[in-house]
């Protein structure tokens, strides 16, 4: 007797926007990211997808007109943007496994300056 094979969860692009922050009190459309993540029924990151998904879980930065280009990993310390540097340099997310990634949520992720900044969930598409 076979077990029956659960199928992974749905791959999604995420598209995150700077949320309302003292230098930019109505957000910023022009600063956010890009990321690709198995997601649950429930909009949750599962991390046992991400195994099998991993490859295919990239990031894109983008700032103005600058793009940096990654992946999205999973620590013992949680969720982060790594985009090749050292890992000192990778930008982790603040109890994403926590947050509901549905168009509206916010999340906040350490930038590469050692900033925490808010981000806004815009929108959640199927790849």
């Amino acid at each position: 007797m076979m077990d029956a094979i659960t199928p992974l969860p749905a791959l999604r692009r995420i598209r995150l926007e700077l949320a309302r922050t003292p230098e930019f009190p109505e957000g910023n459309r022009a600063h956010g990211y890009e990321f690709v993540a198995p997601v649950t029924g429930d909009a949750h990151i599962d991390p046992k997808a991400w195994k099998e998904l991993k490859p295919r879980c990239r990031v894109s930065h983008f700032s103005g007109e600058d793009v940096e280009h990654g992946f999205l990993r999973h620590t013992g310390r949680g969720w982060r943007f790594d985009f090749g540097r050292s890992i000192d340099s990778d930008e982790p997310l603040f109890k994403l496994d926590r947050h509901s990634l549905t168009p509206g949520a916010y999340i906040s992720i350490t930038e590469h300056d050692g900033v925490l900044r808010p981000f806004r969930v815009v929108s959640v598409t199927p790849v």
